[in-house]
This record gives structure tokens, sequence and C-alpha cells, in this order.
């Protein structure tokens, strides 16, 4: 099943997403597209060290991620007004200035949640058939 919809000036890009996805009961899915622009960014960058935080308008470039009611894993790639780009994972705080417009595929037949791993000490991806009861 597909769901699109709009964000607009002021929401928070990733709590936008999880409010949507809580809303619609949403319990596995994977975001196809989110087009649009932000005007804060903020991102964890690789090896989960860094962040960037910062006031600017962005371009959405690229976004992909796993979405569930619980919980979203995404990754964002956003462009400043010189093409340079940059991304990393979506954390809350990320502003949408005039609009996103996302677009998820919803996977009915799986649950997805999160556990601690304590291979990679992080909250990780757990696949579930669902029941055909």
């Amino acid at each position: 099943m597909n769901h699109a919809f709009r964000l607009t000036r002021g929401n928070d890009l990733k709590k936008g997403i999880i409010s949507y996805c809580k809303k619609k009961n949403i319990e596995a899915g994977v975001i196809l597209s989110a087009v649009g622009c932000i005007k804060h960014l903020h991102i964890r960058l690789a090896e989960a060290k860094e962040y960037i935080d910062k006031e600017e308008n962005y371009e959405i470039v690229s976004i992909t991620g796993t979405v569930s009611k619980e919980d979203v894993h995404i990754h964002l790639s956003v462009s400043d007004n010189t093409g340079k780009t940059i991304g990393g994972h979506l954390k809350d705080g990320t502003i949408v200035d005039t609009t996103c417009e996302v677009v998820i595929y919803e996977l009915k037949d799986l649950i997805f949640s999160r556990k601690l791993d304590n291979l990679t000490g992080y909250d990780e991806l757990v696949i579930e058939k669902k029941s055909s009861n």
C-alpha cells in the first residue's frame, strides 16, 4: 500500500513522518521519496561522533529509511545554495521550509521493531512476518 502526504513550513521532518506512521498504523514501511526543502538541518554524521545542527536553507536531494508506528531509521542528503551536498542520520529538529512531499510504501505482511544489538550497541531492526490469523 502506498502513502503520500505533505509536511508544511515549520514541521519537524522526522517527527512528522513518525506522526503519520502512527496515525496510519504503519507497522513496516520504506520511504520511497521526499521532495522539498528545509530551513534547519540536524543530522548525525558517520561513526555517530559528530552532528550538524544549523540554520540554513537546503534542498532535499535524497532520503531513504525504514519506518514503523514506533520508530524510524532515516538517512538524509541535502544540498546548499552552492550545490554542496552533505548527508547523515536524520535527527529531531530538521525543520521543513516551504514544503516536503513524502511517499512511503507500506509492507503489509511485516512488522518492524527495534531491539538492542549487543554487537553494535544500537537498537537494530527486527523483522517479523505477520501471523495470518
